[in-house]
């Protein structure tokens, strides 16, 4: 028997697109006995109220309930969603939008995509719940502790381009950092090496070999023991500018993960009044879909001291 046609996905809700699971065949006779088997990061009980609260949908968008008979061969849609989810107390800003792009302006803390604890909380569903735009998708990313400029597709056809700039390093990027004034160590320089993941998964570390990474740093201005810096990334690796300022001795204020890592990702007691002093301020590129400049710049502002 022919296998029925693919149905569009069920609409997103709160800002969550729905996820899809297709269904093997299997010794199982109801859905749930499935679901709590084979998606045990959600447990039983979840998965049960879930299916009583309409969030699990078959193929034509209808409501399957704990009861539902298990139908190998079709599928399936839940909606991710997390019992307790901290409140992340920052509003994220929209810079820019048009038929292709749309640029937030991203506070400190706020994730850019859902991970871990964080779905609601994050700036992509906060932005597909405020404009409705389903298809939304961030072309880069910058990390949960960083503030500034994400840029996002609206149409899926466009993705691939935009995508392409950031993998092919053509886009212009400029951050700023509060960090320790080092006058022993001068400025502009350019400052190369090898990155690599550290063996607490959260962290990257320099390592002897090849340069894999580049960025160059200029000096803003002198604000006593503390100094405002530009730094420019060359290449995208992860932490890349928290690595290179704390290779140098200038460990940007508020880092608590380099030089020495004061706690882990996902502490419960998170300190809003002390964010990491990096901002991404600046982007510019030629737009691929429509042949425009681009340039972008941040609103936020730093704290000093």
């Amino acid at each position: 028997m022919s296998r029925p046609p693919h149905r569009s996905k069920p609409p997103m809700r709160e800002g969550v697109g729905a996820s899809c699971v297709a269904l093997p065949h299997g010794p199982w006779t109801r859905l749930f006995d499935f679901l709590a088997e084979r998606l045990p990061a959600v447990s039983a009980e979840q998965w049960q109220e879930r299916m009583a609260q309409g969030h699990v949908l078959d193929e034509s968008g209808a409501p399957l309930s704990p009861e539902a008979p298990y139908r190998h061969g079709t599928r399936v849609y839940y909606y991710r969603a997390l019992d307790a989810e901290p409140v992340i107390p920052f509003e994220e800003t929209i810079l820019y939008q048009d038929a292709h792009l749309l640029v937030a302006d991203k506070p400190h803390f706020l994730p850019v995509t859902p991970t871990g604890r964080y779905v609601q909380q994050t700036l992509l569903v906060r932005l597909k719940r405020r404009t409705g735009i389903e298809d939304l998708s961030p072309i880069h990313r910058i990390d949960r502790e960083t503030a500034g400029l994400v840029v996002f597709s609206v149409r899926p056809q466009d993705r691939g381009a935009y995508q392409a700039l950031f993998r092919e390093q053509v886009v212009d990027k400029a951050y700023e950092a509060i960090a320790p004034l080092r006058p022993d160590l001068p400025l502009p320089a350019v400052h190369r090496s090898r990155i690599e993941p550290d063996e607490r998964f959260f962290r990257q570390r320099e390592v002897p070999g090849e340069p894999n990474s580049e960025t160059q740093i200029e000096l803003i201005e002198a604000l006593g023991e503390l100094a405002r810096y530009r730094l420019r990334p060359r290449s995208g690796k992860t932490h890349q500018l928290r690595v290179h300022m704390d290779a140098l001795g200038r460990p940007i204020t508020g880092d608590l993960f380099y030089p020495e890592v004061v706690h882990g990702p996902g502490h419960a007691d998170e300190d809003w009044s002390r964010p990491l002093q990096l901002l991404a301020r600046a982007l510019a590129f030629t737009d691929p879909v429509t042949g425009e400049p681009r340039h972008f710049e941040s609103r936020r502002q730093l704290a000093v001291g």
